[in-house]
């Protein structure tokens, strides 16, 4: 049941950033999930790092930090793919 619930807020996240990141016409729901769950990670790192909780369960904050990550690892693609 947590891999289920990790994937939902996966794909939440993934799916707000690529909205904020103006890349949801490009992405299906599938890349929504993968980009979030990878964001999970990242916002979980970086929030880490600044003494924050990470993902910490299937909550508002938890969209939030994961959220936060997709958008900075689309940020990056989108960074790497213009070099």
């Amino acid at each position: 049941m947590e891999l289920l619930a990790f994937l939902v807020l996966g794909g939440l996240a993934g799916w707000i950033a690529s909205m904020i990141m103006g890349t949801d016409g490009s992405q299906g729901i599938f890349l929504n999930v993968v980009v979030g769950v990878i964001g999970a990670f990242v916002g979980g790192l970086v929030f880490n790092a600044f003494g924050s909780a990470g993902v910490s369960g299937f909550n508002i904050y938890s969209l939030a930090v994961a959220t936060f990550g997709a958008i900075v690892l689309l940020w990056l693609v989108r960074f790497l793919r213009r070099a």
